[in-house]
């Protein structure tokens, strides 16, 4: 019966969550870094060509196309970005920016910062 309770529990948080991702309340806090120099003109995991200069990130788990607000509470500015690419491959981070997006929350100094996360417009 208890074993029953624990499946039951587990299943209503999950699709709690589940609506909560697809109604654009998915939030996360972490700490953000920004692409290096050397990754400029190659392929994301999505299939575009990344490019400094746009508005992008990787993240490791959130759809392709999904449109994120990064906030850095050290300031408080706020950039939206694409999801394009999957990352980052470092332990303790939770999305690499692209240098213009990491600028605009002005995070380059630092290279590594704390950030919030929101999604805006989950991709379909």
């Amino acid at each position: 019966m208890r074993c029953f309770f624990r499946l039951a529990l587990c299943c209503g948080a999950g699709l709690l969550l589940a609506g909560c991702a697809g109604t654009g309340a998915f939030t996360e806090s972490g700490k953000a870094s920004f692409y290096a120099d050397k990754f400029e003109g190659r392929r994301t995991a999505s299939g575009t060509v990344y490019r400094s200069g746009q508005l992008t990130a990787a993240h490791k788990t959130l759809p392709f196309g999904t449109r994120v607000r990064v906030t850095n509470p050290r300031n408080n500015r706020s950039v939206k970005v694409v999801v394009t690419d999957r990352g980052p491959h470092v332990k303790g981070r939770i999305i690499d920016l692209s240098k213009k997006a990491a600028r605009k929350i002005d995070i380059i100094d630092d290279g590594v910062a704390p950030v919030t996360l929101k999604v805006i417009r989950k991709a379909q």
